[in-house]
């Protein structure tokens, strides 16, 4: 995770991002010291579980509005490799740091680092976990496509993983294409957490549906609305004594139905924390702001 030094309302992203807003009474520095506390409470909740969370500092030069969401530029495997992504705000591609990456070499083995930012130039964008949805047990990796989610970039990426893509394009309320993957689906080790409104094509949320049937993943269906409260932006994680939870903002634990909240605590416990200001002006929630390291331990 990334502790921001300059949080704020990103004008550059925003033009495709329905879920960013820019309204509010907030001064700049207001939103920046209430991006902190949320960031610091949200990691003092992981830690108390026993999850093992890594913080790096973000620099303050250059300034990065939306350095609280590593996931986007960066994904750690299991067998040592780490690959970094091209961004399709020029802004975010200043969160790209070799400082964050020194600090994951102290602890864990990496043997290469896979450079997909320079398709940059091509105009070709694929933003990390917020782009795929990663089946790691199954190789499978869930894509809705975007501005933001390139086909050939995610081709790509299959190539060198060997991961199969499910690819499908997802609609929000007003018929915009959702710009990552992640605010409309969870994927868990049993379940997926979806919200299937947005799959307007009948053959596509077919596809969907054939493939978490075949892996085995039970169907929780969210609605616009959940999602709209980042109720699709889940992360399933795993303590130091190997207990499941599943991590969500307060506004998202809040969207959800009892029978819903059920059905998720038969796979996971939950944990939620209020991150309001990052959700507001970010964009972003409690998934975007875990990049999660599969790297194996030194």
């Amino acid at each position: 995770m990334v502790r921001p030094a300059h949080f704020g309302y990103n004008e550059e992203t925003a033009g495709d991002n329905a879920f960013q807003f820019s309204g509010g009474k907030l001064s700049p520095a207001e939103i920046q010291s209430k991006a902190i506390e949320e960031f610091d409470d949200f990691v003092k909740k992981l830690r108390a579980t026993g999850i093992e969370v890594i913080v790096a500092q973000d620099t303050d030069i250059p300034s990065k509005p939306d350095a609280v969401f590593p996931n986007n530029w960066i994904s750690f495997h299991e067998n040592g490799v780490i690959i970094t992504y091209p961004m399709f705000a020029s802004k975010r591609r200043l969160e790209r740091q070799d400082s964050v990456i020194d600090q994951i070499r102290k602890r864990f083995t990496v043997e290469r680092r896979i450079h997909f930012e320079e398709y940059e130039k091509e105009g070709y964008f694929l933003e990390g976990t917020g782009s795929m949805i990663l089946d790691r047990q199954n190789q499978y990796v869930y894509a809705g496509l975007s501005t933001r989610t390139n086909r050939n970039m995610l081709g790509r990426f299959c190539e060198l993983t060997g991961y199969e893509a499910v690819v499908f394009h997802p609609k929000d309320a007003n018929g915009l294409e959702i710009y990552h993957t992640n605010v409309m689906m969870t994927l868990g080790e049993s379940f997926v957490v979806i919200c299937l409104e947005t799959v307007r094509q009948e053959s596509e949320k077919q596809l969907l549906q054939t493939a978490f049937s075949r892996t085995g993943k039970e169907i929780i269906e969210i609605s616009m609305e959940q999602m709209q409260s980042f109720a699709g932006n889940m992360l399933q994680v795993r303590n130091r004594v190997g207990e499941s939870f599943l991590v969500l903002s307060e506004q998202a634990f809040q969207s959800l139905k009892p029978k819903q909240i059920r059905q998720l605590e038969r796979h996971s416990q939950l944990l939620h924390s209020p991150i309001p200001t990052i959700e507001t002006y970010g964009g972003g929630s409690a998934r975007c702001m875990i990049a999660e390291v599969f790297l194996p331990k030194k």
